[in-house]
């Protein structure tokens, strides 16, 4: 049985082979195109000459099942494209993948188990009798354009779950429909915390008074921290000319994903896709010596990627992301301790929100080193500091060393987040980074009086402020702890009689910064619970006229029944007591 994500992959590509089996039994003149695994099974799109339905699911499934004791392990044969073409008649989608492998100077490879073979790279179980038969299942179908482009033909996708057993696959149906009733795209539109409009854009959020309050909660705890460890906000536009993203490299990186700009003079400018290259720019405005390193920048603001449109899904994925982008420039001597000063801030960050964090190393492939930039000093020096740090922290495990997984531009830590539904996130990265320094020939004079390269390292704390606010959205199922919920306390009047000293109690929780909403509507006492209980607030005051009369307040906390009396200085103090502990209920 699979154990590894590793083995987990290769279960669910294996089971993406045994799927295209099943429909080309079914229906022999499809034309099947690709079928990777993804994170919770697999998919595989196909050209079917007559359309069919999710009604059809579980004849496949059941054709699925039939084929799976006939097969055994996957044999590799390798082609010439000529020969592989042949294997594929009428079948431009493979064609085209054949030409692209020709190009390269590959061989094309496939993969036969049973008797049903395949293009394919590789990555399969080692025998598809470790499979539980009752460990996947068919899921749904979707639209698919070819190779992702709407421009090519609409196929059809069908989507299956696989897991290592029945058990685990029933697991993750539970939590899915849990995930289901936590959708941050139907609770944060019923929450008031954002919306979308077809006149602005798809992938575009606008975020109400309450959501724009949990984002500057959020980002203003970020800059608590970071301003406390010696970082200075700097302030960048959101454009810059084209020469920038060249030289950063950008440019061709984010090719297509970038928002150009024509400007009457014809001068070309882009959407900025980074925010690196900016604050770059304002390093490199002097000639720092090593007396004044480090020097650490940050900025919340927006970057934008043209993403398609049939990739965007709420605020998971979006055109316009905010960022808490911070960058220190510093010498290689100092990237342990400016590391340290990083994961203090991760940590302060991430502890009152509930999360358990684990933490993965990305570093090179020693066997490779001339697929990466910097030297064998800053690479050796950099991950022995990141390994360093997380052995004096006790989170080093050796499962999670990612050898060969760093970019070819410096090695990274990435801090995966689990949340309530024991769902893993990938969120804070601290990067360091040989390659922009190299661009930007950006240095410092040493003790020596040489000029000697700066160190980059890139830190973001939540990422994308809008995918953090998607994930903590279904993580506390809305409900935020009372130091981050946009409305705090919601005061309601019985009745008209006690407007006054309802008014009263409002205006007193308003002059302590508390966040307070009066509902004063002419509805029952009973519809004020409800629609407050709806909107998840954290605490109700009740004022009736026995509390007018004895100038206290009735406290209803979220999701107790009880209520109890207090007056408005011994409800203040304990309020206050809960919000600057940042409790996570």
């Amino acid at each position: 049985m699979p154990q590894s994500e590793e083995q987990l992959q290769n279960l669910r590509h294996s089971l993406a082979h045994l799927l295209a089996a099943a429909v080309m039994k079914l229906w022999p003149d499809t034309k099947r195109t690709i079928g990777p695994a993804i994170d919770d099974g697999f998919y595989f799109d196909f050209e079917f000459g007559k359309p069919i339905t999710e009604r059809d699911l579980p004849k496949i499934e059941k054709q699925m099942r039939k084929m799976l004791p006939t097969w055994d392990k996957f044999e590799r044969h390798e082609l010439d494209a000529d020969q592989a073409k042949k294997e594929y008649p009428g079948n431009e989608y493979k064609h085209e993948l054949i030409d692209e492998f020709a190009k390269e100077g590959q061989k094309v490879s496939f993969y036969k188990s049973g008797d049903y073979w395949d293009l394919c790279r590789g990555g399969h179980v080692a025998s598809m009798k470790e499979i539980d038969p009752g460990g996947f299942k068919l899921d749904r179908l979707a639209g698919a354009y070819w190779r992702g482009d709407e421009k090519n033909t609409m196929l059809t996708r069908i989507y299956g779950l696989a897991f290592p057993s029945k058990i685990d696959l029933d697991a993750y149906l539970v939590m899915r429909e849990e995930a289901k009733k936590r959708d941050h795209k139907i609770l944060g539109p019923k929450l008031d915390l954002f919306t979308f409009s077809d006149l602005v854009g798809a992938g575009l959020p606008l975020f109400t008074p309450k959501g724009t309050m949990v984002r500057d909660v959020l980002n203003e705890f970020v800059w608590e921290l970071r301003k406390a460890r010696g970082y200075e906000s700097v302030d960048i536009p959101h454009i810059a000319k084209k020469d920038l993203y060249e030289k950063s490299g950008h440019w061709s990186k984010f090719s297509n994903e970038l928002f150009r700009i024509t400007t009457r003079e014809g001068h070309i400018f882009a959407m900025k896709p980074m925010n690196c290259p900016h604050h770059i720019q304002i390093f490199a405005r002097k000639q720092w010596s090593f007396r004044e390193l480090p020097q650490r920048y940050a900025s919340t603001t927006k970057i934008y990627r043209d993403e398609q449109t049939g990739e965007l899904s709420g605020l998971s994925r979006v055109r316009s992301i905010t960022q808490d982008d911070a960058h220190v420039f510093c010498r290689q001597n100092q990237v342990q301790k400016e590391i340290s000063k990083i994961w203090d801030i991760i940590d302060e960050f991430y502890k009152p929100l509930g999360f358990e964090l684990e933490v993965h190393l990305s570093r090179r492939d020693p066997n490779q080193p001339e697929k990466y930039l910097g030297t064998n000093h800053q690479w050796q020096g950099s991950e022995n500091a990141l390994k360093t740090e997380m052995l004096s922290r006790k989170v080093w495990r050796e499962e999670n060393d990612k050898i060969g997984e760093a970019a070819f531009y410096g090695p990274k830590i990435d801090f995966l987040a689990k949340d309530s539904l024991h769902r893993q996130w990938q969120l804070a990265t601290i990067q360091l980074d040989f390659n922009q320094p190299e661009r930007f020939n950006l240095t410092f004079v040493n003790q020596k009086g040489e000029k000697e390269r700066i160190v980059m390292i890139h830190a973001a704390i939540m990422g994308s402020i809008e995918r953090f606010m998607s994930i903590l959205i279904e993580h506390y199922a809305g409900a935020f702890p009372i130091w981050l919920a946009p409305v705090q306390v919601a005061v309601l009047p019985i009745s008209e009689k006690v407007t006054s000293y309802s008014k009263k109690i409002y205006e007193a929780l308003l002059t302590k910064d508390v966040r307070v909403e009066l509902d004063d509507r002419n509805e029952s006492i009973g519809k004020k619970i409800r629609d407050a209980e709806m909107q998840k607030l954290p605490y109700m005051l009740v004022l009736g006229e026995k509390e007018q009369a004895a100038n206290t307040v009735n406290v209803r906390k979220r999701g107790e029944r009880d209520q109890h009396s207090q007056s408005i200085d011994e409800f203040l103090f304990e309020l206050k007591a809960a919000i600057a502990s940042k409790k996570t209920s």
